[in-house]
């Protein structure tokens, strides 16, 4: 597509609004209240998410992952040796998003980032289909191979091995919790005057504020 014809696209958005009176005080709440919405309008990925890192050098990167828990906090799991994993224990900021644009919403998350217990990261493990645990022993995510021959034949052998046994967890494969301080929904509205609403955590509280579109 030439950059004449992207540059012409517009859309409007006017599904919804999204207003301080009506939002729950608590953005966890909320987040939990848009999630049930978006899962109910049978969005493909509901619970896909960029997650954002940064490198020693100060580089970003970003990549999409799956929503797997919210409490406290947002929850996720990985290799912890992957490029993400090695940059999210180097340095724990980190911030989130999640793009429904079926629902013409967007939630943009800030906060620091922290290992689930041994104990978590395990149920869940322990919960995942039996193909994708021994997937977990087959990849070192991020690393280099030769060929995907390479990666499929080690799977086969792994698959083997394990056919007559439960299939551990890795010790390199785990959860990450992202505990939020910063939390903005946005809603799209027409004209590009958009639904802004931040929460700031302050202290045990949620400040709530308009941003300008």
């Amino acid at each position: 597509m030439k950059s004449a014809d992207i540059a012409a696209l517009r859309k409007e958005y006017a599904k919804a609004l999204l207003n301080e009176h009506t939002v729950l005080r608590n953005p966890l709440e909320q987040f939990s209240v848009w999630l049930d919405e978006a899962v109910a309008a049978s969005l493909p990925e509901p619970t896909a998410m960029a997650v954002a890192s940064v490198n020693d050098g100060g580089a970003p990167s970003v990549r999409m992952v799956l929503l797997k828990g919210v409490d406290h906090g947002f929850v996720f799991y990985t290799n912890y040796n992957s490029r993400k994993g090695t940059e999210l224990l180097g340095n724990h900021n980190t911030a989130l998003l999640f793009f429904w644009p079926e629902l013409e919403r967007q939630i943009r998350i800030e906060g620091i980032v922290e290992k689930t217990t041994a104990e978590e990261s395990t149920a869940y493990f322990d919960s995942r289909p039996r193909d994708s645990r021994i997937g977990a022993h087959a990849s070192a995510q991020s690393s280099v191979i030769q060929s995907r021959e390479e990666l499929d034949e080690h799977y086969a052998q792994l698959h083997a091995r394990f056919e007559q046994q439960d299939v551990p967890r890795p010790d390199t494969w785990g959860g990450f919790r992202v505990i939020p301080h910063t939390i903005e929904f946005w809603q799209g509205r027409p004209s590009r005057l958009h639904d802004r609403l931040r929460f700031r955590k302050q202290n045990d509280d949620w400040l709530l504020e308009r941003l300008s579109p």
